[in-house]
């Protein structure tokens, strides 16, 4: 613990308390990290290795790197990852996989398919149950709203969601922490300064959705919190689900 900054500290404790309330690790979990390479999946593994020395379970982890041929100009290199993982005593693994078509054109659906593929493969290939996602709190506040403005969906990431009948589980332990702490501890601990970023992450709509959420805060401070409470608070009474596409 005391290897940890305060940010460190505090975002651990916010992990812990995610742990508990939605049971995402469990005594001899094997477990994959999603690993970008970006601030939130290297904290993320940072932080859970730092758990594994005073937590009261064991658990095992891999970190995996997956590199796509669509990347930009600051990707980490791996040598750098595979010094990251070494100094946290985490084993790891990498793939390379190709998602752009012929006219080396990409989409973010079909970049997030594919790298999901590549997680799964890997996690059952390495005896992993659970895949650990680097998604913090404003991640699935955007999903939700992405999904609600652009799908007509009421969706976003659940900290803990089985697929395939339970034989894969994703855990997101950063759910109930904001983005702010995770980019105030990257830079504490010194994180590479180059890190991994989508081509597309400023012309996104998501970037949208994190502009209209600053604008949105200038009115209401607590407008993120609200969002994210809002997926476990909805007022059955006063939603009619007899309602499709505008019409009962």
């Amino acid at each position: 613990m005391r290897s940890l900054t305060k940010t460190g500290l505090y975002i651990s404790n916010r992990i812990g308390k995610a742990i508990a309330d939605y049971n995402l690790i469990e005594d001899k979990d094997r477990i994959l990290v999603a690993v970008s390479g970006g601030k939130d999946s290297l904290s993320l593994l940072k932080l859970l290795a730092e758990r594994r020395k005073w937590a009261p379970i064991k658990y095992e982890l891999i970190a995996m790197h997956v590199e796509t041929d669509f990347r930009c100009a600051g990707c980490v290199h791996n040598e750098k990852l595979k010094s990251f993982f070494k100094a946290n005593d985490v084993k790891y693994h990498f793939k390379k996989i190709k998602v752009k078509d012929k006219k080396k054109n990409t989409s973010c659906f079909w970049c997030s398919w594919n790298r999901r593929k590549a997680l799964f493969l890997a996690a059952d290939k390495l005896g992993c149950k659970k895949i650990a996602f680097g998604h913090h709190k404003d991640d699935i506040i955007e999903t939700l709203l992405l999904n609600m403005f652009y799908h007509g969906e009421f969706a976003a990431m659940n900290p803990r969601q089985e697929l395939f009948g339970g034989k894969i589980v994703i855990i997101r332990p950063l759910c109930y922490v904001e983005e702010e702490h995770m980019r105030k501890f990257a830079k504490e601990s010194g994180f590479p300064s180059q890190v991994c970023r989508c081509p597309n992450s400023e012309t996104s709509k998501r970037r949208l959705m994190k502009n209209m959420i600053k604008t949105l805060e200038k009115d209401c401070e607590f407008v993120r919190t609200n969002i994210f409470r809002s997926v476990s608070r909805v007022k059955e009474d006063y939603i009619d689900l007899k309602y499709k596409d505008g019409r009962r």
